[in-house]
């Protein structure tokens, strides 16, 4: 079986396996489908194990019992609910979120913790709420590193410029199809020496294999205001007539970026678990990321 590489997330000095395991469809299924996912998972060495508030993270503490928990890098967030028409990031909800968590988990800490879902950065970021309260629970012991999850990349700088966000959770933008981030957040994490989290690599389920709808990619293309022409459908035809799996492509391209962090997926079961690993250690010969290149314009960066 071959074996993920280890990398080196940021000043935290965790040392997880180059895949990590998202939460955002692990729980959508039957108990024990989200055991079974979670176990295979770190059978093929997969050790970075994301969680989701309000997404049975009983299931998860139920999964890691048996001596698992030592054996993971486990990861929550804080996604309050919204009060009044407003994400509620007070100190008070930030904590009891994170010892929502623990219990759940049935562990006493956690080794990382995102600000997570936030609409307005600095609400968090304010005196007194989410970054200040987490940052007393790191010092209580419950919290090893503080991250923050979001797309946006001005809330990303915002909370690299704290000095107190070790890991960034950035997604849809490091991708076959677009790579914004490494113009913004990138180099700026970087230069913070801050651990990065390049997730949803197939594109919220668009470079899976499955054929793209064209009227979704230019809907979508419309409501983020991008200037290039959809390439998802092209992409799919593309690897299609050669034979190749667009997902071992989306996968190990964003495990080629030059970043001091992980990829991390989302599978809804065991298969896609199987699947996301197989991803990542097929072997692509060079022809085929150059002759991608060449249609495209991208390829991994280390072909």
């Amino acid at each position: 079986m071959a074996r993920l590489d280890t990398r080196r997330m940021g000043r935290t000095e965790m040392m997880p396996a180059s895949l990590g395991l998202g939460a955002a469809w692990l729980g959508q299924g039957s108990e024990r489908e989200t055991i079974e996912g979670i176990h295979r998972a770190i059978d093929l060495g997969i050790n970075y194990i994301d969680t989701y508030p309000r997404g049975q993270e009983d299931r998860w503490g139920k999964a890691l019992e048996g001596g698992l928990r030592q054996e993971v890098y486990l990861q929550a967030k804080v996604s309050p609910l919204e009060k009044d028409g407003k994400k509620d990031f007070s100190a008070a909800t930030t904590r009891r979120s994170v010892e929502n968590s623990l219990k759940y988990l049935k562990t006493d800490y956690l080794d990382s913790v995102l600000i997570h879902d936030a609409i307005d950065i600095e609400d968090p970021l304010a005196p007194g709420h989410a970054l200040d309260e987490l940052i007393k629970m790191k010092e209580e012991g419950f919290i090893r590193h503080l991250g923050l999850g979001v797309r946006q990349h001005e809330f990303h700088r915002r909370a690299i410029e704290t000095g107190h966000i070790d890991i960034v959770l950035t997604f849809l933008d490091y991708t076959l199809l677009d790579q914004s981030v490494a113009e913004t957040t990138l180099p700026l994490a970087r230069e913070h020496d801050v651990g990065i989290i390049l997730a949803s690599p197939m594109a919220m389920g668009t470079l899976t294999g499955v054929e793209p709808n064209q009227e979704d990619e230019l809907r979508r293309a419309r409501k983020e205001n991008l200037d290039a022409k959809p390439q998802a459908h092209d992409m799919w035809k593309w690897c299609q007539a050669r034979g190749v799996n667009i997902r071992h492509l989306a996968v190990q391209f964003c495990l080629a970026a030059p970043v001091d962090g992980i990829v991390m997926f989302g599978p809804a079961n065991k298969q896609q678990v199987e699947e996301g690993y197989d991803a990542a250690t097929a072997h692509i010969p060079d022809d085929v990321w150059h002759d991608f290149e060449a249609e495209f314009g991208v390829t991994a960066l280390n072909t």
